[in-house]
């Protein structure tokens, strides 16, 4: 290995060092995670040979916690388009160790989320219906557009500033190491053209990849506002639901923060100042969340619809009052006592606050999807819907599996972006401040100046 003997790269060795370095505890924690993907793989064989009646799921509730969680893991993906693209876009200098973390959670999750579609169609060949049959009049056939193009869109982003990094690792390594990152950096030598064509697709897919965002959470409920289902069909469930997804992916990227600075030793890279900022728009994200919920149950309540009532009452004082409390509680209570206070507002305190909001974000998916069906606008059929054994391993199955993949992305790739370091250490100061210059009256003497 040339690491080193290469200068260059002993700064930033903390960051490359995970790639070649292997501890035990990580193929311990890897083969866990495997050994729970293997027992939703029978799960999910056990349902394919005996169909979707060893579900919860049952008439008139077609959708349980497959739709749950796919509505759950879309929402995470903003994690990366959307705070990435706006911290590049606005010059956030401290977003430079937190770029690529985002990013890889978006790409991940996309496909655990439309994972649990074909879950929940039972056939999963039956997916190929909507390439041969389909009808733009559906609002089913404008989430699989939405997300193909979010999907490709977050790729390509994760792909491009990831090419300087690639060429790093091409001229470091020798054997199947060499023969993976040479195809992938596309020749990158990083000379003067190179770089401002690198600089300029950033920016370009950073522009495009924002509405591209906020576009598919919200088709995403309008699969759900386009019905007359009670309590869907309401116009405030497109900001409702891009505002939750932001709140998720902050948390979701938090989380995969404190957990990868503990195990890779980046203390110096991913520190305080970071946990402090995504706790504040954390705490932003929870206060407007707040908002649209409670704009959506009070118009509830006063309207009083009569068939929009069962479910409210049913969410609020009956049977699914657990579920909607407790998500208010890790929503909003906990995140807001915590991340309202500068001395809570630490990186156990944010790791705290980010835990309890992914539960209170998923219990809020769950309270959205299942009362309304249990409660239909004609009440000839009434179920209660109890997930089964099935439906809980194969979550558990989707979220061992999101994290095997994570961590072997960061035992192939950087999961800090070296160059944007570089970059930041070299020009980052000098920017900021010629920035600052143009704004400020006055004259801004810089360090070491008389």
């Amino acid at each position: 290995m040339q690491l080193d003997s290469q200068k260059a790269l002993k700064q930033d060795r903390p960051i490359i060092q995970p790639i070649f370095k292997t501890g035990r505890g990580y193929y311990i924690v890897a083969g866990l995670l495997l050994a729970v993907c293997l027992w939703a793989l029978y799960a999910y064989i056990w349902q394919l040979r005996h169909g979707l009646g060893v579900t919860g799921l049952n008439r008139p509730v077609y959708w349980g916690i497959y739709i749950t969680n796919f509505v759950f893991f879309i929402g995470v993906s903003h994690a990366g388009t959307l705070i990435s693209a706006i911290l590049r876009l606005t010059n956030a200098e401290w977003r430079r160790p937190i770029t690529r973390m985002a990013e890889v959670i978006t790409v991940l999750v996309l496909f655990f989320g439309v994972g649990n579609v074909l879950l929940d169609l039972g056939r999963p060949e039956r997916a190929l219906y909507v390439i041969q049959h389909g009808n733009f009049a559906s609002p089913l056939l404008w989430d699989v557009t939405a997300i193909s193009v979010y999907l490709t869109a977050s790729l390509i982003y994760l792909y491009i500033p990831m090419i300087p990094d690639l060429a790093i690792l091409r001229d470091v390594t020798n054997g199947w190491r060499k023969r993976i990152y040479r195809p992938l950096a596309l020749g990158f030598t990083s000379t003067d053209n190179q770089r401002r064509r690198l600089e300029r697709a950033i920016a370009i897919m950073a522009i495009l990849v924002i509405p591209i965002a906020v576009s598919v959470h919200t088709v995403v409920s309008w699969v759900f506002a386009m019905t007359i289902t009670p309590m869907w069909h309401s116009t405030i469930f497109g900001p409702y639901f891009v505002v939750g997804a932001i709140f998720s992916g902050i948390a979701a990227l938090i989380t995969a923060m404190v957990i990868l600075r503990k195990v890779y030793h980046l203390e110096e890279y991913l520190r305080p100042i970071h946990f402090n900022n995504l706790g504040l728009l954390l705490l932003v994200m929870s206060l407007l969340w707040l908002y649209f919920t409670f704009a959506e149950y009070l118009t509830i309540w006063y309207g009083q619809k009569p068939y929009e009532l069962p479910i409210f009452w049913a969410k609020v004082t009956g049977e699914y009052a657990p579920y909607f409390w407790t998500m208010f509680i890790t929503c909003f209570i906990i995140p807001f006592a915590i991340l309202c206070r500068k001395q809570t507002r630490t990186i156990t305190g944010t790791l705290v606050a980010s835990i309890s909001v992914n539960i209170g974000m998923w219990l809020e998916r769950f309270t959205i999807v299942v009362p309304s069906l249990s409660n239909p606008r004609l009440p000839v059929e009434l179920a209660q819907y109890n997930p089964t054994w099935v439906e809980w391993s194969m979550m558990a199955g989707f979220f061992a599996a999101f994290i095997l993949l994570y961590m072997l992305f960061t035992k192939l790739f950087p999961i800090v972006s070296i160059w944007e370091i570089r970059e930041g250490r070299e020009i980052g100061v000098s920017e900021t401040v010629e920035r600052i210059k143009t704004y400020l009256p006055g004259e801004i003497k810089e360090e070491g100046s008389s």
